[in-house]
């Protein structure tokens, strides 16, 4: 094999590992956001909610480059169907989960968050493979 010029299956292992590595993220920041509960259902301050906006902001954006990369690379058109319909729901709970902690108000935060880890569970139903 010559210096620079990579075969096929190099490839798909790559892109195989990349998938894993995709999943297993996935996997992290779903527990960590739901992990997040407990700070989400309590009063909280000023600069608590501010950090608690922002946490949840940055977990949604690794949430949705690896969704988006697992989506694109997968080669079943009705599991990409599925992935994305799942995605799409959890995407606009994290949107209202969002706009109520942006609101301050405990009960609407409830509400919201068990509505976005609902959907946040689904994803991760769909990603685990049967057993």
């Amino acid at each position: 094999m010559q210096v620079g010029v990579r075969n096929c299956t190099e490839s798909s292992m790559d892109q195989g590992i990349e998938m894993k590595g995709c999943v297993c993220r996935i996997k992290n920041c779903a527990g960590q956001l739901l992990s997040m509960e407990e700070d989400l259902v309590t009063d909280l301050d000023d600069d608590s909610w501010d950090l608690v906006w922002r946490d949840l902001r940055l977990k949604a954006t690794f949430l949705y480059i690896d969704l988006s990369r697992v989506i694109s690379r997968s080669e079943n058109d009705e599991r990409r169907k599925a992935l994305t319909l799942l995605a799409n729901k959890f995407f606009y709970s994290t949107d209202e989960l969002g706009d109520a902690v942006t609101s301050r108000s405990v009960p609407l935060v409830r509400m919201c968050f068990n509505d976005t880890a609902q959907a946040l569970r689904e994803v991760v139903a769909a990603l685990t493979p049967p057993q």
